[in-house]
């Protein structure tokens, strides 16, 4: 793929993660944290100057710095975070009865449960 194009599309697909961490702030089944971190990631790989201006602004800057300078979650409460996770999901999947939306629910429950597992310390 073109450097410029790969670079237009990690651009725009950053923006949209913007756009989707923004809605997160106001609708509470949405996160807005993963999805400014991988706005940041993009823009990272693809243009300085929105790497910059993510990390540099007054509310999303502090969700990347705290993500990078930080230690892992230690396990004790990286479990309890498991369980508050696992119980909105249901709740969700439990109000909502929708088979696409279960689907979508496990599979982003799953991740994030496994990746915050994976990254948390045994301290």
């Amino acid at each position: 793929m073109n450097l410029k194009v790969k670079n237009i599309l990690l651009t725009l697909f950053g923006w949209i993660c913007v756009g989707l961490g923004v809605i997160g702030v106001v609708l509470p089944l949405l996160p807005t944290t993963p999805f400014i971190l991988l706005a940041a990631s993009c823009f990272a790989k693809s243009s300085p100057r929105f790497h910059a201006w993510i990390t540099q602004h007054s509310f999303f800057g502090p969700i990347i710095r705290n993500f990078s300078h930080k230690q892992p979650i230690p396990k004790p409460i990286c479990i309890k975070i498991i369980v508050l996770i696992s119980a909105t999901l249901s709740l969700s999947i439990f109000l909502i009865n929708t088979l696409w939306v279960t689907i979508l629910l496990v599979l982003l429950g799953t991740g994030l449960c496994t990746y915050l597992w994976l990254s948390s310390s045994d301290t």
